[in-house]
């Protein structure tokens, strides 16, 4: 596979499947045989891919504006919203970088992004993604009812389809694209379903039962509704449906064909009904599935999708939920003081002892980003611990652009422990004593609409 890969034809629109020739290729178009293929198949084409086409003696890519303080008492849009608007209008060729695929310019806040700025605005999109501050995402219907599998996931919200939307959409493609050439993950947590599409594996009555079981549930109890005594007669008593009209993801009642308003539902074409809304939902989000694969197709090449698995994907794009210990020490870098040093054996026995959660805000205050690559050897940046002369039991601080954690000496564990959770729930902004408030502040006058 890996010397032949090359001559299969991995389009999702491969639909000839007649031929025993292509019986192998077809198994993996449609995704049956990729688990069978080895690391090297999928892995070695995209990272060659990605540095055939980076680009070469640049740190960082166009420069995007931000403004995260209102001014005048107008409120500031959503940073995704703002860099989506400004993303989407350059080159792509310009953003296949390995680090920044652009800079941020932060208005009237004292910060230089030489790599921080930019990992804590993509953080933060993330943040806005999953809290309902952008309306690209909703959560899977069986975390609304509480029921079933992946409650703390996320789909594409169907129910987004203006042309401002679908921008948004693919901007959230070049996103998950820069994630992956750059191997710094996204915290996104989007529901299995949802990468299976990404990697055009088709999608079954399985994947919609494992983010909405008791829509599922209904069709089944409709489709077999013999079974409990129901027949033609009283057909309409006990099913309230009376038209090809089905339940969205996001909860809305539509129509599953077109003109389904006016098909009326009978007992005599239930089982029409029941495929036509299985069908409806596994493909009502089509539109933002292209839109997405789209916006990645700027940043990584896509058809090569087609060998990986939706874990395989969501690895690619998010990395681990989990923050190690045991990783960072792998790639830590002591300044100032060395491994035995009785700080730093404090500060690994402070973090052992967090809960995962808190790792995540660590990671964000000390790096800006809160997920770490599935594969260590995917950490560009070292962790650096460096001990500083400050006073005893002082908060520690960090510079996010270089990965770096600043010890002050402490008197005791229990107070480090005490100091470091304050910081890391507490010290989230990124700034450098506002020595460049004033001059952003001014040049930003009379620029508050294009935010």
């Amino acid at each position: 596979m890996y010397s032949s890969w090359r001559l299969l034809n991995l389009s999702p629109n491969n639909q000839n499947s007649t031929s025993h020739y292509n019986a192998g290729t077809w198994g993996i178009v449609q995704g049956q045989l990729r688990p069978l293929l080895a690391p090297r198949v999928y892995t070695l084409p995209m990272v060659r891919s990605i540095g055939k086409t980076m680009v070469q003696g640049k740190n960082y890519g166009p420069q995007i504006t931000v403004k995260r303080i209102s001014t005048r008492g107008r409120k500031c849009k959503p940073i995704f919203v703002q860099i989506a608007r400004q993303v989407v209008k350059l080159n792509a060729s310009d953003l296949r970088l390995p680090s920044r695929a652009w800079k941020v310019k932060l208005v009237g806040e004292g910060a230089d992004d030489a790599g921080g700025v930019f990992d804590d605005t993509i953080t933060e999109m993330c943040q806005e993604l999953e809290t309902g501050i952008v309306d690209l995402l909703i959560p899977s219907p069986n975390a609304t009812a509480e029921v079933g599998y992946n409650r703390d996931r996320f789909l594409f919200n169907p129910s987004a389809c203006l042309d401002e939307h679908l921008m948004q959409f693919k901007f959230l493609g070049i996103l998950m694209g820069v994630a992956i050439r750059t191997k710094k993950p996204l915290d996104l947590h989007l529901a299995p379903m949802v990468w299976k599409q990404l990697c055009c594996i088709p999608l079954i009555l399985e994947d919609l039962e494992e983010v909405d079981l008791l829509y599922v549930q209904t069709l089944n109890s409709i489709l077999h509704i013999e079974d409990s005594g129901i027949t033609e007669e009283n057909f309409h008593e006990m099913i309230p449906l009376d038209s090809f009209v089905g339940q969205s993801a996001d909860g809305k009642m539509v129509p599953i064909i077109p003109g389904g308003n006016s098909i009326p539902l009978t007992f005599s074409n239930r089982k029409e009904y029941v495929e036509r809304a299985i069908e409806y939902r596994l493909h009502e989000m089509d539109r933002q599935v292209a839109a997405v694969r789209e916006g990645m197709s700027w940043i990584v090449p896509v058809p090569l999708l087609s060998l990986l698995t939706a874990k395989q994907l969501e690895q690619m794009v998010c990395g681990m939920p989990e923050i190690s210990v045991e990783v960072l020490k792998k790639v830590v870098r002591y300044r100032e003081v060395d491994e035995q040093h009785q700080l730093v054996q404090w500060f690994w026995h402070t973090l052992e002892e967090f809960s995962n959660e808190e790792r995540v805000l660590f990671m964000r205050f000390v790096s800006g980003r809160s997920r770490l690559p599935a594969n260590t050897a995917d950490i560009s940046q070292r962790f650096q611990i460096m001990k500083v002369d400050r006073p005893y039991d002082s908060l520690p601080t960090s510079q996010t652009c270089f990965f770096q954690l600043r010890l002050p000496p402490y008197s005791s564990q229990v107070i480090m422990a005490e100091r470091l959770r304050y910081a890391i729930n507490n010290c989230r902004s990124i700034d450098m004593d506002n020595y460049m408030l004033s001059r952003n502040v001014d040049n930003a006058e009379g620029s508050d609409t294009d935010y």
